[in-house]
């Protein structure tokens, strides 16, 4: 990013954003020590405006990175069954692993994480180390304010207190959680009003007819998705992305197998998504 794009509203931390609508990148900070009462406050206060953060250069440890989980929340346990994070020693920490022998890449298809929960993760950080040697492994991002923002009028009208169906069944296995929660929901920060289904989980809007469903579904899943509110982050060695659950949406990109990706994950315990009046 050109330095012109850093924010100079920020003292202790440079924020420069990624695109214009969804993620910013981080500097001047040390993630292997506490933070200092005004790194946290411009931190969150950034999580707040640009909905995904992304940290360079950072050899975390693990309690490092539950550490910087905590300052947003308590630390939460994944709802699928089926996953392809395993448990490491620390039980708050989660590693993050795919390579050649690995069934399927989790997280390839758009999704907010684990919406098929009643309390969706407020958030996810996710540390690699070891990113594929011959490229690849990026993670799409997503603003849901921003494809709210660009809906008709007469569109917003239309999904203001529809609720809808989202199943874990399909992507986690039997015994996972499904939900309901509304269409259109309220950011309980910053107040926005964002889109809230997505491919993975959303099944079944529960007001209308299955094929008024299925057509409106498709016609979201679509929209969210388009390129002028997605950004495309490439990792390198030791980056960290913090993302928030309730307002953008991710993809883990698929292209590099057999090469290895490999890292850890940590989750942060959510809330309810409020409905939008």
């Amino acid at each position: 990013m050109d330095g012109a794009s850093v924010s100079t509203a920020y003292r202790a931390i440079t924020v420069t954003p990624y695109s214009p609508n969804v993620g910013a990148e981080i500097g001047n900070i040390d993630l292997t020590r506490p933070l200092s009462d005004i790194e946290l406050a411009e931190i969150q206060r950034a999580f707040t405006d640009h909905l995904v953060l992304f940290f360079r250069d950072q050899k975390i440890s693990f309690e490092d990175h539950a550490r910087l989980a905590e300052y947003f929340g308590s630390i939460g346990q994944h709802a699928g069954k089926k996953t392809n994070s395993q448990v490491t020693d620390d039980p708050r920490v989660r590693k993050f692993h795919a390579d050649g022998n690995s069934p399927r890449v989790s997280g390839n298809v758009w999704h907010t994480d684990q919406s098929c929960a009643p309390i969706p993760p407020l958030a996810s950080i996710l540390y690699l180390h070891t990113i594929p040697k011959n490229g690849g492994g990026d993670t799409g991002f997503a603003s849901m304010y921003a494809a709210y923002d660009a809906l008709s009028d007469r569109m917003k009208t239309y999904l203001e207190g529809l609720t809808a169906i989202h199943d874990g069944v399909p992507i986690f296995g039997v015994g996972t959680p499904q939900s309901v929660h509304p269409v259109i929901a309220l950011h309980p920060e910053s107040g926005r009003k964002l889109i809230y289904v997505n491919h993975s989980f959303t099944v079944r809007i529960n007001e209308v007819s299955k094929e008024e469903s299925d057509a409106i579904l498709r016609y979201l899943f679509d929209h969210c998705m388009r390129p002028e509110w997605t950004a495309r982050f490439r990792w390198e060695p030791h980056s960290t992305a913090l993302w928030d659950n309730r307002c953008a949406q991710h993809r883990a990109i698929s292209d590099y197998l057999p090469d290895m990706r490999s890292g850890y994950r940590v989750q942060i315990e959510g809330t309810v998504p409020p409905v939008a009046g």
